[in-house]
């Protein structure tokens, strides 16, 4: 319970601003219950004026109020329950927008270390146990409360002691519970994790569908997904068990309460102590209780249900951003973009080396500084430094001579246009694409962008021109024309610092010399960065700047390296079309024939 407690209070906080209508709610359950109480002793009184003697007379008056208390209750019902499935899905919404939220300020590695598919079902079906805890466990178990004091009493009020006789058996409701809640929280919270792992494995597989039609991977990933659902299948299955096998007991134990009161209530009407409507009237309160007491001991499984959600998106809230807006940032001045690294090192969490060891470089306004190395050397570490993804573990980045750690972050991204190495295309059309760079951007702006980029004249040509629907993935576009696109993204935001990674990547001669016309219109005036292994921009670079290790190598123009003859000579070598070809097998005109 000090569990449930904790998690109680930390998303308790999530229902300020209808904790009126909670107060609202509650009171429609407790006018529902006095209603259900007041129509029970309406009964018994029908019971034994009316009924037993046969008087005509005597049923008016009590069947209308009977009727009134009905129609007063199921106003009061309907009102109560409208208004707390409207609070419990403002809840909802409230709780995942604040989790989502949460989730877009986490850094690169937590996405690596989680899967997708897994995170979606933390943000869907976890959020709604939640809710169980905090919005609907809390009414239900007040009603639940209320509705049990007020049966309770009127049996009391009838026949105490066969109130006090039958209530004995209460007890075993809750032992019931809690001798099955440990159980039910281990199936649940398998149940959850399984079902991440199945989201997971069909958003990759859907993902990937070009690999896994490719390679023939069509069984591997059915037999991914099955071994997936057994295991979802074997968690449902058991906590399904445990919740049936539950009520089947607290089924036995109310049909014992009710025996017990018939028996008694035939003895009690056999010595004249007790009339038949009185003997009605306790049954049917006792029938009203138990389902409220059995409420309440459900209250324990359904805690324990919903205490699997709560730690499942507690991990997410627990993750800490890597990086958080400065407690007295500078204020917004025109950027001219002037980048420095000063002896600036760092590790990504968690991993086993150093990414950059004391990097030293400037580029100013209108220079082109192009970052190279092989592969895992730490050129795309520059990218997520100068975007803040990250902080330096040493040293300091500067704009405009302003440490990074004390500008806002959205200032700082506003004035830094990343041109990631992956072509990031949103669900939408393509006007909705470009315009993301500047939202609130004109159509005019978005089209002048758009030629900037040379992609005006395919978008123009598309079925539904700038209102064409594309998604990631899709083959409506090359790979040139998307990139193209991300480059018009890019001109419209027209931040004074720009930063490319790889903008040629996975690219063919003519489609990277379709990009790079359009990069350099997008580079002009601009501090640039261009991470990179094609060396097509390097002559022009005012400075390359070669890492190895993590270590800055080596740096000067494209003709001082050459000349240098050190590491950027060897990786400028093999440029593209001068990588010899292997010479033909030798041909061999012997026929063989292979059945």
């Amino acid at each position: 319970m000090r569990e449930a407690r904790r998690a109680f209070c930390r998303f308790w906080p999530l229902t300020r601003g209808d904790r009126s209508r909670l107060a609202l709610i509650v009171a429609c359950v407790v006018v529902s219950a006095l209603t259900e109480t007041a129509a029970i002793l309406l009964f018994a009184d029908l019971t034994d004026h009316a009924l037993q003697a046969g008087s005509l007379s005597a049923f008016w008056g009590p069947a209308a109020a009977w009727l009134a208390v009905a129609a007063l209750g199921a106003l009061v019902g309907y009102l109560g329950n409208s208004l707390a499935v409207w609070t419990a899905e403002r809840f909802v919404r409230r709780l995942r927008a604040h989790a989502f939220g949460h989730v877009q300020r986490l850094p690169p590695h937590f996405f690596q270390r989680h899967r997708q598919g897994d995170l979606a079902e933390r943000l869907t079906g976890d959020v709604e146990a939640i809710e169980q805890l905090v919005v609907s466990g809390v009414v239900g178990s007040i009603g639940a409360a209320f509705s049990a004091v007020f049966y309770a009493a009127a049996a009391f009020w009838l026949r105490w002691d066969l109130a006090l006789a039958t209530f004995l058996l209460a007890p075993l409701f809750l032992l019931a519970a809690r001798r099955f809640a440990g159980r039910v929280k281990k199936a649940s919270r398998d149940e959850r994790v399984a079902d991440g792992a199945i989201t997971s494995v069909v958003t990759e597989a859907l993902g990937n569908i070009v690999l896994t039609q490719a390679y023939n991977r069509r069984r591997d990933e059915e037999a991914r997904l099955d071994t997936e659902a057994r295991a979802w299948q074997r968690a449902g299955v058991r906590g399904a068990r445990l919740s049936e096998l539950y009520e089947q007991f607290v089924e036995v134990v109310e049909t014992l309460c009710v025996l017990t009161v018939i028996g008694l209530g035939v003895w009690e009407i056999s010595a004249g102590r007790m009339t038949l409507g009185q003997l009605l009237a306790f049954a049917a309160f006792l029938g009203y209780l138990y389902p409220p007491v059995r409420a309440l001991g459900r209250l324990g499984l359904t805690v324990t249900e919903a205490m699997a959600g709560a730690e499942r998106i507690g991990e997410i809230l627990d993750a800490e951003p890597a990086v958080t807006d400065p407690v007295r940032p500078v204020p917004a001045w025109p950027v001219r973009g002037r980048v420095d690294f000063e002896g600036v090192s760092f590790r990504y969490p968690d991993a086993p080396r150093t990414a950059l060891r004391d990097v030293t470089f400037g580029a100013g306004p209108g220079e082109l500084v192009v970052v190279t190395g092989e592969s895992g050397a730490g050129k795309s570490t520059l990218t997520a430094l100068l975007t803040r993804f990250y902080d330096p573990s040493t040293g300091t980045i500067r704009l405009d001579g302003v440490p990074l750690t004390d500008v806002p972050l959205d200032f700082l991204r506003e004035n830094i246009a990343l041109l990631p190495q992956q072509t990031l295309i949103l669900n939408g059309t393509v006007r909705e694409n470009i315009a993301c760079g500047r939202p609130g951007a004109s159509d005019a702006e978005i089209e002048r962008a758009a030629r900037g980029a040379a992609a005006h004249d395919f978008v123009a040509a598309l079925p539904d021109g700038y209102d064409t629907r594309i998604a990631p993935g899709t083959a409506a576009l090359s790979g040139g024309q998307l990139q193209r696109l991300a480059i018009a993204r890019s001109m419209l935001r027209a931040a004074p610092v720009l930063v490319l990674d790889e903008p040629t990547a996975g690219l063919d001669a003519v489609a990277a010399r379709q990009v790079v016309r359009p990069l350099r219109r997008l580079m002009a005036g601009r501090t640039t960065i261009v991470i990179t292994h094609d060396l097509t921009l390097a002559p022009d670079a005012d400075r390359i700047l070669v890492v190895d290790r993590g270590r800055l190598v080596e740096a000067g123009t494209h003709t001082e390296l050459l000349a240098h003859g050190g590491a950027y000579a060897r990786l400028a070598a093999p440029l593209p079309g001068t990588i010899p070809l292997p010479p033909p097998p030798q041909r061999d005109d012997t026929l063989t024939l292979r059945w």
